[in-house]
């Protein structure tokens, strides 16, 4: 399993229709998640950042992110969501959020980190 967390800014004067959005993500998007073999996703606000945490339990990342970009309801998705968001100038090869580093990790009692 691959922990992935991500960061964006929230554009102010779109906070509302993000927010609206998000309170009933289609059908269709979470649907192409579950398929790319994304688990427990979760995006909080903090202030104007947004900031998501995904669990990934695939065997083949790359392809399984490239059949959540050619999914045409995601995609119609990203058409109202992109505009609400403002990608940080270091989000280096993403499309749109930055991913961050994991620098540590809580294990289970008596588990070794991996």
């Amino acid at each position: 399993m691959k922990r992935i967390a991500q960061t964006i800014r929230l554009r102010p004067e779109h906070r509302e229709e993000y927010l609206r959005l998000h309170s009933a993500v289609w059908p269709g998007v979470e649907a192409a998640l579950h398929r790319a073999n994304i688990r427990n996703y979760s995006i909080f606000l903090h202030g104007d950042v947004l900031f998501a945490y995904m669990e990934y339990h695939g065997a083949d990342f790359e392809a399984d992110m490239a059949s959540i970009e050619a999914d045409p309801e995601t995609q119609e998705w990203w058409n109202l969501t992109d505009p609400c968001q403002e990608p940080w100038p270091d989000r280096g090869g993403s499309r749109q959020w930055t991913e961050l580093p994991e620098i540590w990790h809580l294990n289970p009692p008596g588990e070794d980190a991996a």
